[in-house]
């Protein structure tokens, strides 16, 4: 296992379309070795997802986990990882959030995102399955799913007056939108 380099924004690795992983060599040891990999690498920079197209990895696969929230009574996402994960909406619900990437450091800007979606793909067993996520892990899986394509969160933003530097958010917006919702 290892912490491995997070691709930026201007390394052609995230702008192409990642490659699917041949079913035969998910439960060997480069497959294993890469979920190890992506899910230290996540939880070393303090990420919610992130996809092997960020630690220069090509190939359709990403993992996510969303901490419980217990005051707000969300049990969480434990760790998943998704191998030739296919996304499919599930509602025409939408919200605009913020939204921040490994791969775009100290950047933040408000993404409309679809509220609800499915995720089928295969484990690292190999195993099909299939996943519902709502609200936030929604949004976590559509903004990994769009690593796969070569797509990043500023080419979902439909207005740019909303990105910001990380050290702006916190000091104007974050208490903004925390009291909007409140």
């Amino acid at each position: 296992m290892a912490i491995r380099k997070v691709a930026r924004l201007g390394h052609p690795v995230l702008r192409q379309v990642a490659q699917p992983i041949p079913v035969n060599e998910i439960t060997m040891d480069p497959v294993q070795r890469l979920i190890r990999d992506l899910t230290e690498t996540m939880v070393e920079y303090d990420g919610v997802g992130l996809a092997a197209p960020q630690i220069f990895e090509p190939l359709r696969a990403f993992v996510m986990y969303v901490p419980p929230d217990p005051d707000a009574g969300f049990p969480g996402v434990p760790l998943t990882a998704w191998i030739n994960p296919r996304l499919t909406i599930r509602e025409g619900n939408t919200s605009l959030g913020w939204e921040g990437c490994l791969s775009i450091p100290d950047l933040r800007g408000k993404v409309e995102r679809p509220l609800a979606v499915e995720i089928s793909g295969l484990g690292p067993d190999g195993a099909e399955r299939t996943v519902r996520y709502e609200g936030f892990p929604a949004v976590v899986a559509q903004h990994e799913f769009d690593h796969l394509d070569g797509v990043v969160f500023l080419d979902r933003m439909k207005d740019m007056s909303t990105l910001t530097y990380l050290r702006e958010y916190e000091r104007y917006w974050h208490t903004i939108d925390e009291d909007e919702e409140g």
